[in-house]
């Protein structure tokens, strides 16, 4: 495409307003996009999205207006979870390219219709988490997949915190900290180390009420969660995460092999560098942050970038898809306490050779 990609978007909170807006400004300033519709359910936002800081020319409180508008390219769905799925079908089915926040639906028959749906669409479907985009995620892919390691035998993801007050509905049916939180996790471990086989665990409830939009509620969600998960050759992980969690320090990924271990810090949505250890080497290989201003919501740069250049995301919907069985069964094992078999596949991902550019900074000696 030589002409702006024509931009929509569903659900004008504080995800669009403070955290896409921001990509979506700095892709107008490079003449790349347009901001055409923008549609909430309050009203009182139209002000806001049709003012100078967001600029979009037109506001409307009926999604439909916006995944069928003749002059609408891209939808961006950044709606509360469970209308994700919906309005990303709906918009595929118009023939519309499609980026929705994760999840990108809430029950697993709606995932797969929408896996189905991007095989016929005209339109990309981008679902997040956008993990796999950042530089430093990458960057260790390679480390990975040249062997650096060796071959990964364990894995360790983590991510949580206290949990929201805002809305309700993350502690409602469709929502958990699974699919707000663990979901990045599971993203990265199978952006690394591929498929899942079979997920475990400890899924449940421990805080049974919950002060959310100024009044105490009863939590129907999962908000604590330890999860094991089989890879191929009797590779297992451990993801922790959860509205139970008030601080951390702690790297959010690491995976250990034959012959090392790698280590992400930060967390996986924005990393601060990352650690390798190889035997060989006999000391830590640090590497600072190569983008500290990398952005989680760098999934609509990219989607943007695939539809003028007219190639294809790095995401896959089947990915996604993967990454809900996996949320779905393990809600299974916590209310049965029995393993469960992941039936999904699909293709992970891959990254071209790069050198890396950073020398690291060694810590420890062979001694250590």
């Amino acid at each position: 495409m030589t002409t702006p990609v024509r931009i929509g978007v569903v659900g004008c909170g504080s995800v669009m307003l403070h955290a896409y807006s921001r990509q979506i400004n700095q892709l107008k300033m490079r003449g790349w996009v347009e901001t055409v519709v923008a549609c909430d359910v309050k009203e009182e936002r139209r002000p806001i999205v049709t003012g100078p800081e967001y600029g979009y020319q037109r506001f409307t409180t009926d999604f439909e207006d916006v995944v069928t508008a003749s002059d609408v390219d891209l939808v961006l769905v950044t709606t509360s979870m469970r209308e994700h799925g919906m309005v990303a079908r709906a918009a595929l089915e118009a023939g519309k390219h499609v980026l929705v926040e994760k999840p990108m639906a809430h029950t697993l028959d709606a995932a797969a219709a929408l896996v189905e749906l991007s095989r016929k669409s005209r339109g990309y479907l981008v679902p997040a988490p956008h993990v796999l985009l950042s530089p430093t995620y990458q960057k260790m892919w390679r480390h990975i997949h040249n062997g650096d390691i060796g071959t990964p035998y364990l894995a360790r993801a983590f991510y949580g915190w206290a949990g929201p007050t805002w809305s309700k509905w993350f502690y409602e049916p469709g929502g958990g900290a699974m699919f707000d939180l663990g979901i990045y996790n599971l993203t990265s471990l199978t952006g690394f180390l591929g498929p899942a086989r079979r997920v475990s665990g400890f899924i449940g409830t421990a805080i049974k009420q919950r002060i959310a939009e100024g009044e105490m509620i009863e939590v129907q969600a999962d908000d604590n969660v330890q999860l094991c998960v089989e890879f191929a050759n009797n590779c297992y992980a451990v993801v922790t995460t959860g509205f139970t969690i008030q601080r951390y320090r702690t790297p959010a990924i690491e995976i250990y092999g034959s012959q090392g271990t790698i280590q992400m810090l930060g967390d996986d949505w924005d990393p601060d560098g990352y650690e390798l250890w190889r035997n060989d080497v006999g000391a830590w290989m640090v590497y600072p942050e190569s983008d500290p201003n990398w952005p989680w919501t760098d999934g609509i740069n990219h989607l943007v970038h695939c539809i003028r250049n007219g190639e294809k995301p790095i995401h896959d919907p089947e990915h996604a898809y993967h990454v809900i069985e996996i949320i779905e069964k393990a809600r299974i094992v916590g209310k049965t306490g029995l393993a469960q078999t992941i039936e999904s596949t699909f293709t992970p991902p891959t990254f071209a050779t790069a050198k890396e550019e950073e020398a690291p900074h060694l810590k420890h000696d062979r001694t250590n």
